[in-house]
């Protein structure tokens, strides 16, 4: 059985797959991804037109989302002022696909959405295109993980778990994880 703290899977050497089961409805997440003041609650604030071709702007500003937390040195400046980076919306059919570009075109990431009762089942993809962007999917997938866990949160009204205090060990699982599940798929 599939719970929100399941970890992603990786389904080939440049793409994660990571599932999650949210309060609904369908329209009341949708709104979380698409609008900016809700998506800052979780992720980050920015931008972003709904239709294909549109502009996504990512202002990620970490503070906001861990304020009580100090950062690894390498993810300071994300903590704070925050950085701010560009995107291209690829698809957008409310309320069910959202598929936009991460940043420049090596990396894209689809979310879909399914109603499932009263919850909404949903499957983001994150993959990558080229050797440099790969060598990141692992901590894409521990970004997205507590991401999608402060998400969770934010859509049941509990408090959001750690960040920065999960980040270092859900890497670690993750580069482990990850080599595991590339092997098994060689064989």
């Amino acid at each position: 059985m599939k719970t929100n703290e399941d970890y992603a899977k990786f389904s080939s050497p440049s793409e994660l797959r990571i599932v999650r089961t949210l309060p609904g409805p369908i329209e009341r997440v949708w709104d979380y991804l698409i609008d900016p003041v809700k998506r800052a609650r979780w992720f980050c604030g920015g931008e972003l037109q709904q239709k294909a071709g549109g502009k996504v702007v990512f202002h990620m500003v970490h503070k906001n989302l861990a304020p009580d937390e100090k950062p690894p040195a390498k993810y300071a400046e994300v903590q704070d002022p925050g950085v701010s980076f560009e995107g291209r919306v690829l698809k957008c059919e409310a309320p069910r696909l959202l598929a936009y570009t991460f940043g420049s075109d090596d990396s894209e990431v689809t979310i879909e959405l399914t109603p499932q009762g009263k919850d909404v089942l949903l499957v983001l993809t994150h993959r990558a295109r080229g050797a440099e962007e790969e060598k990141e999917l692992t901590n894409y997938a521990s970004g997205w993980h507590i991401h999608l866990n402060h998400l969770v949160a934010q859509l049941a009204g509990t408090p959001r778990p750690g960040f920065w205090s999960m980040h270092d060990k859900l890497l670690a699982d993750y580069e482990t994880r990850r080599a595991a599940e590339l092997k098994a798929l060689k064989h």
